[in-house]
């Protein structure tokens, strides 16, 4: 019962994952190749202000997540001007640029080495050392996630958003500043990312570099892809699936050096397959020109 709650929980943290990269990749149509690392800035953050400073993982929960939405103002400034192949490639620098960070900077973030013993969350004292504990905040965060974007897309923020998706120069004639409409949204995106990180470092309570790989980045996207770009519920069901269908191995009997690259074939097979008979996803309505 305990594994099936803690699966449930990592699904729970990619949910959040999925929907925030989701508003940036499939409600404004703009190819982001480097999410997760927004999500390692929470985390190490969070885990960071706890070890050294003693502070309440709330605070660093809050504090991550601010944090990773001004990274998402640096990142999102220059890079809302380039467009398409130049874009990705921008958000992917980044996402190599803070891992090779958390990697190389060992004074600070201990390195491949990773930080150990983060504590958990509590309330009024109470600590959460139960795996359903931490599946209702997950859950909260979840909800929190979901009423955010959803508000957002039924805006006229939204409705802006999706005009940039479909023809930028379209929305510019109509005199919408849509550079700056890119780069709330990746403040907002980064910003839930950094709680998706921060919350997976004080679940798991050990963190290191290879949590934040650009290879995760590519989980994410994939499990925006496999659910459908510009759906919330697309993003809900990706990750679920993509959480779960990998963990199936370990009934398997199979070792982890081949139950971790057999995890890739499957995602990269799945792909495939989507791109083949429906490229807009599970419940998309909108695919990448």
């Amino acid at each position: 019962m305990e594994y099936l709650l803690h699966i449930f929980v990592i699904a729970g943290i990619y949910i959040i994952l999925t929907l925030s990269l989701n508003l940036i990749v499939g409600f404004t149509g703009l190819p982001a190749l480097g999410h997760a690392a927004f999500s390692c800035i929470g985390a190490y953050t969070s885990s960071l202000l706890a070890l050294n400073l003693g502070l309440s993982p709330w605070i660093g929960l809050v504090t991550g997540a601010c944090l990773a939405g001004i990274s998402g103002v640096i990142i999102g400034y220059p890079a809302v001007r380039l467009k398409g192949d130049y874009l990705a490639l921008a958000t992917f620098g980044l996402g190599v640029i803070v891992y090779s960070i958390a990697k190389n900077w060992v004074s600070l973030t201990r390195g491949p080495m990773g930080l150990p013993g983060i504590p958990g969350f509590s309330v009024f004292g109470y600590e959460f050392s139960e795996i359903w504990q931490y599946l209702i905040l997950v859950a909260f965060w979840v909800f929190i996630t979901i009423f955010v974007i959803n508000r957002i897309n039924n805006s006229p923020f939204g409705r802006i958003l999706r005009s940039i998706r479909e023809d930028e120069i379209a929305s510019q004639a109509l005199g919408k500043d849509t550079n700056r409409h890119k780069l709330i949204v990746f403040i907002i995106g980064a910003f839930f990312a950094g709680i998706g990180g921060s919350l997976y470092a004080h679940y798991i309570t050990f963190i290191d570099p290879s949590s934040f790989t650009v290879m995760e980045s590519l989980t994410i996207l994939l499990m925006v892809i496999f659910g459908g770009m510009g759906s919330i519920q697309g993003s809900i069901v990706g990750a679920i699936i993509l959480v779960i269908v990998p963990e199936l191995l370990r009934f398997f009997g199979m070792p982890s050096s081949i139950a971790a690259p057999m995890r890739q074939m499957i995602y990269g097979l799945l792909l495939v397959l989507l791109m083949i008979k429906r490229p807009q996803g599970i419940m998309g309505r909108y695919r990448f020109k």
